[in-house]
């Protein structure tokens, strides 16, 4: 399936049940909950979907139950998160073989490579695909920040077509557009910067308290792009507190309780994550308490911006 690298793409959770098994029952649910808020694609095994946990097989099937639920409506993205080369042209090839429509690339994980190997590592897996790739940039978690003298390199291969911006300096988008254009689509990765960025000309936005609300998340992108800045503006200020829980090192445990409250998902983590306790778990909850309460009506969002 043709991926347009545009609109609003949920890095889902992935879903375990109380025995640490893949929880297939509640990821179609959350899955169904996003197509029906008007999601634009689907990405899997990234940060949230605690990809360092998953075994080889686990991944695969949840490329395969993915590609079975969305059943063509939208494209199922796999996260690279690879430690070689050799590894990550494999989990393209396997990305391909079960339906996948396309690639998310964090640079070589653990080895800091620097900017030639880097460029290297993404062609490589580029050139042994036919799958498109958008890279992740994201220097302030991973450590290797792709700029955008790489980006001239990384072009080359016509497969690289867009980039999750995590940055968290929103002029990139300006140094981006001005440079390429719209050779390279740009997908906000920082919830807490989203609007700002599509209102600097991103064309996405990989969002993760997405998992939990989705229809909030799609009607600001729709509404943001048609044109609708305040309506957008009065739901994103509502949506802050909650979508700070996204800047933090227990994202994953903070965003399954939000999705335990919205009635799309658990709160089970793989260890050595643990669920949270105590005070910073009240503190959390507070957080999903207050926003369900001044939880916004929206607006009619879904026919605001065809261009996807």
């Amino acid at each position: 399936m043709y991926v347009n690298w545009k609109g609003v793409m949920p890095a889902v959770t992935t879903k375990f049940t109380d025995n640490d098994e893949l929880d297939l029952g509640m990821f179609e649910k959350n899955i169904h909950a996003q197509l029906e808020a008007g999601v634009h694609g689907i990405i899997l095994g990234g940060t949230l979907g605690e990809a360092s946990t998953l075994s080889d097989e686990e991944k695969r099937t949840l490329v395969r139950e993915a590609v079975r639920i969305v059943n063509g409506k939208v494209p199922v993205i796999i996260n690279i998160a690879e430690q070689t080369t050799k590894a990550a042209i494999e989990v393209a090839s396997k990305a391909e073989e079960d339906g996948a429509s396309g690639l998310m690339m964090l640079p070589p994980m653990r080895y800091k490579a620097d900017d030639r190997e880097t460029v290297v590592y993404y062609t490589s897996v580029a050139n042994s695909t036919k799958l498109p790739i958008m890279v992740y940039n994201n220097p302030v978690d991973y450590g290797i920040e792709v700029t955008l003298d790489m980006f001239e390199e990384l072009i080359k291969c016509p497969n690289i077509q867009a980039v999750k911006e995590s940055t968290r300096d929103l002029s990139n988008i300006t140094r981006l557009k001005n440079r390429f254009g719209d050779r390279i689509k740009i997908l906000s990765g920082v919830d807490t910067l989203a609007l700002e960025s599509l209102f600097m000309g991103a064309d996405g936005w990989v969002a993760g308290l997405v998992c939990a609300f989705p229809a909030e998340t799609v009607a600001i992108y729709e509404l943001a792009k048609a044109g609708r800045s305040e309506e957008a503006l009065e739901i994103y200020r509502w949506f802050l507190p909650l979508l700070e829980l996204d800047i933090n090192t227990k994202l994953v445990q903070n965003i399954k309780l939000a999705e335990v409250a919205t009635g799309i998902g658990t709160e089970n983590v793989r260890a050595p994550r643990l669920p949270l306790i105590g005070d910073e778990r009240a503190r959390v909850l507070g957080i999903i308490e207050e926003g369900l309460k001044a939880r916004p009506t929206l607006p009619d969002y879904k026919n605001s911006y065809t261009e996807v």
